[in-house]
């Protein structure tokens, strides 16, 4: 059974080595030389496709996986940055939201348009979206016939506010039919209060 099997394989092997030995007996001493060489050339071949090539082919694998992790670790940091970056703003926002003066919105825009020398044209709520920490009011403002300078000294006045406000959407446009240059002003802001 089992053992006859490893002892035909010994047999065969030592059949083929005598052969082998008995075959480079009888060559040529030039001839041996010449099949020493291509053996030994065979042999390296085997070594380098076996064990070199694979090797060489693992080390670029793993350079290239290091490569990709730095780059993500890298990617990693910034974002990392990023959201501290974010956190540190948002902090600041929340913290002015807290303790800013609350007021109604509209109150506070009629006292910056009247700062600015603005007449508002239309001062509409308009739908805010729900949020669980903060309530959201939103006005869409439409200021007509007012120069550069009034524009920018009420969203100057509306960005600088202690209330905190903030400008959503921003439309002007000429009048081109005046020969003065005034402009209609549209914009939407919100302020924000703790619930």
């Amino acid at each position: 059974g089992a053992s006859a099997t490893p002892a035909r394989m010994g047999q065969a092997i030592k059949c083929l080595l005598d052969w082998l030995r008995t075959a480079r007996a009888s060559l040529a001493p030039r001839e041996r030389l010449l099949l020493a060489g291509a053996g030994s050339v065979l042999l390296l071949t085997i070594l380098w496709l076996a064990i070199a090539m694979p090797a060489i082919a693992s080390i670029r694998s793993a350079e290239e996986r290091v490569a990709a992790a730095e780059r993500d670790l890298g990617s990693a940091r910034q974002l990392q940055a990023r959201l501290g970056e974010l956190q540190g703003r948002l902090g600041v926002v929340e913290q002015r939201i807290r303790e800013g003066p609350a007021g109604n919105i509209f109150t506070t825009l009629e006292e910056l348009a009247r700062q600015s020398a603005v007449k508002v044209e239309s001062m509409e709520p308009q739908a805010a979206p729900a949020q669980d920490r903060y309530k959201e009011t939103k006005v869409q403002v439409v200021l007509k016939q007012v120069t550069l300078a009034q524009a920018v000294a009420f969203l100057h006045g509306v960005d600088s506010s202690p209330q905190l406000l903030s400008v959503k959407s921003l439309r002007i446009r000429t009048r081109a039919e005046q020969k003065e240059e005034m402009l209609d002003v549209t914009f939407t802001v919100s302020s924000f209060e703790a619930r």
